[in-house]
């Protein structure tokens, strides 16, 4: 279990996100749903379990869920692959934002930012990395580093084409800096946030027996373990609405090829970017939650010595995930790094120094 929450595992739902999002305003509430999903029916391919999420946010981006045909290998075969699409596709002066997720997780972890994000006018894309998520994998290449890195390549290439500000959240900043070092060209910028970029890959799990493998996945996705991960992440939460989260975060593992796809990923040595940090010269904004339990401090800070282009802002009173605890300042944050940099420089009561000082 360590292993797991240290790959991100423990920000499969927020606590404090219900009493939040719930403070968003009745406008915000009415633009997405008249535009995005309304009335609309679940995507045929999402598990039937769906229809018992309660969470309103959840159910809205759910119903947004698409499937993009794309080609994998030199083969014309294609993945039918999961994905948010921007409720309005902007012109080729603006900067696409693509939002990957942690560890085991799916693009419903966006559930509250992403419609924020596009109120303040950005082309928003919620994508689903490679063997998590909604896709279509009953027929698929291995999960690896390597084909989930090609796989966001195909898609960013069909699909998006233009430079892009790509987002990646715990495990998600990994895929985020693997990426970017081996596709300069498709990047602008960076956005990590709570960055778990110092893991050496999946460690003694890659050595398991297949056998002991798939028995620890079908742990990995069972509503105790995560129900318990969860109760020790956040407090003074209802038990029946962390248990509605819970369900959210698992939604996704209950496709029929979860759990080939997690154990190809956990057997090929998951992520290890250590030795690429320092080749990504992109201008980078590091985001981390003031109640981190995941990630080390030391470690943002380590990271932000590394990177030759790097600021760091703190989100107060969040969690490993701050985008999903606090996402209004999340998407304020973000939305003010893609137009101009605006609020992440020297004199921001976020900035490094300051962060620095508030922690000894």
């Amino acid at each position: 279990m360590t292993t797991f929450l240290k790959l991100g595992f423990l920000p499969l739902l927020g606590g404090n996100m219900t009493k939040k999002c719930a403070s968003l305003k009745a406008s915000k509430h009415k633009v997405f749903d008249v535009h995005g999903a309304g009335d609309a029916e679940f995507p045929s391919f999402l598990p039937k379990e769906v229809e018992k999420i309660k969470d309103p946010f959840a159910r809205s981006l759910a119903k947004r869920i698409e499937r993009l045909p794309v080609q994998i290998g030199y083969s014309k075969s294609c993945i039918m692959s999961s994905c948010v699409k921007p409720l309005i596709r902007q012109s080729n002066k603006t900067t696409p934002v693509v939002l990957l997720h942690c560890f085991d997780s799916s693009c419903l972890e966006w559930r509250c930012t992403l419609p924020l994000l596009e109120e303040a006018g950005l082309e928003a894309w919620a994508i689903d990395v490679l063997g998590w998520g909604f896709s279509d994998l009953e027929t698929r290449p291995p999960c690896d580093m390597a084909s989930k890195r090609h796989h966001l390549y195909q898609l960013w290439k069909s699909h998006i084409r233009r430079p892009m500000i790509l987002v990646g959240p715990s495990l998600g900043a990994s895929v985020a800096i693997d990426f970017t070092v081996h596709y300069p060209e498709a990047v602008e910028k960076l956005v990590l946030i709570n960055p778990s970029v110092y893991a050496e890959g999946t460690g003694h799990l890659a050595k398991l027996p297949e056998t002991v493998a798939y028995a620890g996945v079908s742990l990995l996705k069972s509503i105790p373990l995560r129900l318990y991960a969860n109760m020790l992440a956040f407090n003074s939460i209802p038990f029946l609405t962390i248990l509605d989260w819970t369900n959210v975060g698992r939604l996704h593992c209950l496709l029929p090829w979860w759990k080939d796809a997690t154990v190809s990923f956990m057997l090929s040595g998951g992520y290890n970017v250590i030795s690429q940090i320092k080749k990504v010269k992109h201008r980078t904004l590091i985001i981390c939650g003031e109640k981190d339990q995941i990630v080390s401090y030391k470690l943002v800070v380590k990271l932000h010595s590394e990177l030759s282009n790097a600021i760091i802002r703190e989100v107060y009173d969040s969690g490993h995930l701050p985008h999903v605890d606090n996402p209004k300042w999340v998407a304020e944050l973000i939305a003010n790094f893609a137009e101009d940099d605006a609020g992440v420089d020297a004199k921001s009561p976020f900035c490094l120094a300051q962060v620095t000082a508030s922690r000894g």
